[in-house]
């Protein structure tokens, strides 16, 4: 089991448990093992969004980086896609995002991308970490002109613009002049480029939680508090709600009524409208064990194939580049569009939103009824971190789970998934009854607190 890596990077309190120390060698580590094949010396892109923390931790990798001898590009602010979207452009050798993506200000992270823009593998992120741990990380010194060179060119993040505009051209000329969007763009990484996006392409907007001060990213907005949007929305009688979280990879949106449209939702509406384009790829969808119910029936009721990996993004594009699929994402709005970049976008994701309302000329609220999506409730169980995978091995546990899924015949499920992070068991039930799932998730997290704590 990993160390210090969990399902998105690292991510821990910045300068307690994320110390410069800490990232220092994990930079260094993650310099040798991502360009250990290569015959020159690596360059490396760092960018971050804009928790007060980012700085220091920048510091910290980049000091790693240089040390082992890496060339440095820093990007400044700028979201995680428009990070992977440069590396491969720059023809770098990896990169790194330093963000915490929804959590509170707090926290940070470190996430590595590869060569090509992609996360890096489960396997790589082990090897980095034998490497922080072993005696070897002391030979990994650069000395005299060996030591990297450091740029800073936060202009590139025009490159990453210019990447929308190249895609969507001129699709969104002729839209309504009455047409407007909401963005809440999280005090995060989109703050800017996001505007500058849309400005650009034409479309008329309106924003919330644009003043980053370094403290509220994600407080109270953005895609995991999605109420100031919606009363947004309709207060100002807009025809879209956007949401991005505060690295700018995600994207859940509000329809003109204030109804949250989540991203099993956003899945449905764009997948349908590729695979009417003949442009969903061998007509599959990918998305992950977290996608709803409805998602599966609403797949079989219109002809696409559904395909279901574990939880997290890189899971869902591993499966898509191992079978050919264009196409896949999470309910929690991480929505891969492999055709233009191999990691989830939130601002490409919001514009696919509006070029499908744009083509079948509806409302957002009307594309959304294509699925219909069951009750869902998630409840954490707080569990002893070495006891967190033991509920498969508890008999009582299991025969709980097992009478509850006979008992929905299909109309329902349990899914059972420990936390990667955090001490926590996380038990999700779907059903027909809201009130009724209810009480059987929380009985189950009782059980399971009880038994695993």
């Amino acid at each position: 089991m990993r160390k210090y890596f969990g399902t998105d990077g690292i991510r821990r309190i910045a300068n307690t448990e994320l110390t410069p120390n800490l990232v220092f060698k994990v930079a260094k580590a993650g310099a040798y093992v991502l360009s250990k094949h290569s015959n020159h010396k690596p360059t490396i892109l760092i960018g971050r969004d804009t928790r007060l923390s980012g700085g220091l931790i920048e510091s910290a990798m980049t000091a790693g980086f240089l040390s082992y001898g890496a060339n440095v590009i820093l990007l400044d602010i700028i979201p995680t896609p428009g990070v992977a979207y440069l590396t491969r452009k720059l023809n770098a050798d990896a990169s790194v995002v330093i963000s915490a993506s929804h959590n509170t200000f707090e926290f940070n992270g470190v996430k590595f991308f590869s060569n090509k823009g992609m996360k890096i593998s489960d396997e790589l992120e082990e090897e980095i970490e034998e490497v922080m741990e072993s005696e070897k990380l002391n030979d990994f010194t650069a000395v005299g002109e060996n030591v990297g060179r450091l740029v800073s060119k936060p202009e590139l993040i025009d490159e990453y613009i210019d990447f929308f505009i190249k895609i969507f051209g001129t699709t969104f000329d002729n839209l309504d002049k009455n047409f407007c969007v909401g963005l809440d763009v999280a005090n995060g990484a989109t703050y800017e480029v996001a505007k500058k996006v849309f400005k650009k392409l034409g479309i008329n907007f309106k924003v919330i939680s644009d003043n980053p001060d370094g403290i509220n990213i994600n407080e109270n907005c953005g895609s995991t508090h999605l109420e100031n949007l919606q009363s947004f929305v309709k207060e100002n009688k807009l025809n879209l709600g956007i949401a991005y979280d505060g690295d700018g990879d995600r994207c859940l949106a509000v329809d003109e009524n204030g109804n949250i449209i989540d991203g099993d939702m956003i899945m449905a509406i764009i997948s349908n409208s590729l695979k009417r384009k003949g442009k969903l790829n061998k007509d599959t969808l990918v998305a992950t064990v977290m996608s709803n119910l409805g998602m599966k029936k609403f797949a079989k009721e219109n002809g696409i194939e559904f395909v279901e990996t574990k939880v997290g993004d890189r899971y869902v594009l591993e499966e898509m580049l191992k079978n050919g699929y264009n196409f896949g994402g999470e309910q929690s709005g991480h929505i891969i569009f492999l055709d233009y970049n191999p990691t989830g976008d939130g601002i490409l994701t919001s514009l696919m939103i509006i070029r499908a309302m744009i083509e079948e000329n509806k409302k957002i609220s009307e594309l959304a009824k294509i699925i219909n999506i069951y009750p869902q409730v998630l409840i954490n169980a707080s569990v002893d971190s070495n006891k967190k995978y033991d509920y498969e091995k508890n008999e009582i546990i299991k025969k709980k789970i097992e009478d509850l899924e006979n008992e929905f015949k299909g109309n329902g499920r349990v899914l059972i998934r420990p936390s990667g992070t955090e001490p926590k068991v996380r038990v999700m039930i779907e059903g027909e009854n809201l009130d009724y799932i209810k009480i059987k998730a929380t009985d189950l997290a009782q059980t399971i607190e009880e038994y695993l704590k």
